[in-house]
This record gives C-alpha cells, sequence and structure tokens, in this order.
C-alpha cells in the first residue's frame, strides 16, 4: 500500500540523499562580465574580445559591420595609451595616426582612433565614446573593419587609466 509522504518527509528524505553526496549539483554565480573590470592596476589590461563584442554589437545596431582585433592595431593603441600615460594628458599626440600606424606596418586608406582618459572600466569608455558625437562617429564609420584597444594605467596623474582605440578599413 503507497502512502503519500508528507512535506517534512520529503524534505527529510531529500537531505539525507544530499548527505550520502549522491549527484551535487553546486550552482555558482556567474562571473562578472569582463567589461565591468576594473583598469585601475599596472597589471590589468582591456579584454579586447569583450570591447569587440561590444563595439561590433553597437555597430550592427547601427548599420555597421562587425570588427575583428587585429594584434597591430592592437599594438599601435597601446604605444598611444602609454604615451598618453608618461604625459599624464589625453592626446591624439604630434604625429599624424597615419604615419604613427605606418610605423607599427599598417598600411590602410581610412583611419580613426578614439582617445580619453577616466574611465575605470570598459563600460564607462564605451559609454562615453558613445555620448560624444566625435567619438562615437568614429566607432559608427562603416568603411571600418578591424580594431585595436589599449589601456595604460599611470597611478600618480589626474587621470589614472588611458584608452585608446584604433580603427581601420
Amino acid at each position: 500500500m503507497l502512502r503519500t509522504l508528507r512535506p517534512l518527509a520529503l524534505a527529510s528524505l531529500a537531505l539525507a540523499l544530499a548527505a550520502c553526496g549522491a549527484d551535487i549539483v553546486r550552482v555558482t554565480a556567474p562571473a562578472e562580465p569582463t567589461f565591468y573590470n576594473r583598469l585601475n592596476a599596472t597589471n590589468v589590461k582591456v579584454d579586447s574580445n569583450a570591447a569587440r563584442d561590444m563595439i561590433s554589437l553597437y555597430r550592427a545596431n547601427n548599420g555597421a559591420p562587425a570588427l575583428i582585433v587585429d594584434a597591430a592595431l592592437t599594438r599601435a593603441a597601446q604605444a598611444q595609451a602609454d604615451a598618453m600615460a608618461r604625459e599624464g594628458q589625453v592626446t591624439h599626440g604630434r604625429t599624424p595616426l597615419g604615419a604613427r600606424l605606418a610605423s607599427h606596418g599598417i598600411n590602410s586608406s581610412s583611419a580613426a582612433e578614439n582617445v580619453s582618459a577616466g574611465y575605470y572600466t570598459l563600460a564607462e569608455a564605451f559609454s562615453g565614446w558613445r555620448e560624444s558625437k566625435p567619438h562615437n562617429a568614429n566607432m559608427l564609420l562603416k568603411d571600418m573593419r578591424r580594431m585595436g584597444i589599449a589601456t595604460a594605467f599611470a597611478p600618480g596623474t589626474k587621470y589614472k587609466v588611458y584608452w585608446a582605440l584604433v580603427l581601420t578599413d
């Protein structure tokens, strides 16, 4: 004869099974997305794939093609971020973008650069660029296909974290 187990008996049975170690399922909270990582430390760098995904999704929503991360552009962006951090100011520098890219072996008929500072996360930098008309226009240039992004941390400066995004066709 089958009897219906009471709720308390069911709970006790579940606890007994769990105590035996039978098929225990551990649930962990998902990791925070890397675009929220704070980049105000010497050995921490921006996640270029997360940046590519974030910017490419934004571009797709605005009719522009996705981007790919380019290692040479990333090196050029890193050089620009490092230069700004050394100077403690946000600047495109004295050398034109095309010449700087050529010094990294990059030949392009079209290129754009976003620079900024003071943002501690990729999400903050992206939002700042999106809200700035010239930076936003650069991110949405339809002929751009490749990107490089980098940060540099300079703790003794006003802005602390310096950003460079380079886009080319």
